[in-house]
């Protein structure tokens, strides 16, 4: 039953998992899939979808299917939170020989990505190393704009990983690259590439393979990182035309595009998402900087942001060891605890290698702010 409805209906975007010729029935199983699953965000649609994947994974004879397929299931896997169901599909899509450059591509994207989200920093440069080698070698059939494309994306992922690691010279990507620009104080220029990166993930409808992504790296995650780092990023213009003695202190436009985001997070994770939890921490962190900037009562509307945002992040009891702290979000995580004044806790989990706590919690210098990125819960 499920799989004649497959043929019937379909979604309205399949972008993220297309290619050239593409195999039409494996793409249309691949709507229907994304379709059941998202419309009804249960575990019981996420199931049947993924069962409908299955059933093409094993009626379908090509590699090309097999990887767009592998794609797919490793998107809805992630959405459920099953990362290593995830990184299994996408490491399936790696081994298979006669798969398209632009599953390949995509797959060690996601790979990059998620290792990046789970805190295994050292195999995310690895795997983004082993994406640029792809390049290396033969590329027939793939046309030179294609090629440009896929080369593109290798680069911007190898890049992202050099950001979180500290290095602000990498970001090559556009959503990457606006966040290095971001960082280093250029907000100008980095507000263009965050709307270009808006702008390339909500109205790119071409059949391509350029458009493939998966998991954490799917346009909807890239639009929805997009929006809450233009929200940032109005945040920190206020404070910057602040420290240049520029008395502008509206944080309407920083207030409304983070709830855009809150929006967008909402609608596809759903409410009690810990995605939503993330942005919940950039809207508190900006009602603090607002708090001291104006000397207003935001303060108090942040301290309640926090407390949901720690409740949504699954945050460990204060009393656990730093053993007991997970990998992943724990960044966030000691953001929002700093926000309770949890300050032994929050410096004891913080990680990052470019800024300290304190740093990213003051009202921070032109060159000296951090960045959340949604698609793999860190702070840049």
């Amino acid at each position: 039953m499920l799989l004649r409805h497959a043929f019937r209906r379909a979604s309205p975007s399949v972008r993220s998992y297309s290619t050239n010729g593409g195999d039409d029935v494996a793409i249309q199983m691949v709507r229907y899939a994304l379709s059941h699953a998202r419309s009804q965000k249960s575990e019981e649609s996420y199931g049947q979808a993924l069962l409908v994947l299955e059933q093409g994974l094993s009626s379908l004879a090509s590699e090309g299917s097999a990887g767009l397929l592998s794609l797919a299931m490793s998107t809805l896997l992630y959405e459920r939170r099953d990362y290593n169901g995830a990184i299994e599909k996408l490491e399936r899509v790696r081994e298979l020989a006669h798969s398209s450059l632009g599953c390949k591509v995509a797959a060690c994207e996601a790979l990059v990505g998620l290792n990046l989200e789970i805190g295994q920093d050292v195999a995310s440069s690895a795997l983004a190393d082993e994406c640029l080698q792809l390049f290396g070698n033969k590329t027939e059939g793939t046309d030179i704009e294609t090629l440009n494309a896929l080369h593109f994306h290798a680069k911007a992922i190898k890049g992202l990983v050099d950001l979180v690691c500290g290095d602000v010279n990498s970001g090559n990507m556009v959503l990457s690259h606006g966040e290095t620009l971001h960082v280093i104080g250029n907000h100008s220029s980095a507000e263009d590439f965050y709307k270009k990166a808006l702008q390339l993930s909500e109205t790119d409808d071409i059949v391509n393979p350029s458009s493939m992504g998966a998991a954490n790296m799917v346009p909807e995650e890239v639009i929805l990182g997009a929006t809450c780092a233009l929200g940032q990023l109005l945040t920190h213009s206020r404070q910057v035309l602040r420290h240049l003695g520029i008395l502008l202190l509206n944080f309407h436009d920083a207030e409304e595009m983070l709830t855009k985001a809150l929006g967008k997070a909402e609608d596809q994770f759903g409410s009690a998402h810990p995605k939503v939890g993330i942005v919940l921490t950039c809207i508190a962190l900006m009602y603090g900087h607002k708090a001291r900037l104006e000397g207003s009562s935001s303060i108090l509307i942040q301290e309640g942001l926090y407390r949901r945002a720690i409740d949504l992040l699954k945050a460990p009891a204060l009393d656990s060891e730093d053993g007991e702290v997970p990998v992943d979000r724990r960044d966030l995580v000691a953001l929002a605890r700093e926000g309770e004044r949890m300050r032994k806790w929050a410096d004891a989990a913080w990680r990052n290698r470019r800024l300290s706590l304190a740093q990213v919690l003051d009202i921070p210098e032109p060159s000296g702010a951090a960045v959340v990125d949604t698609r793999i819960c860190r702070v840049l």
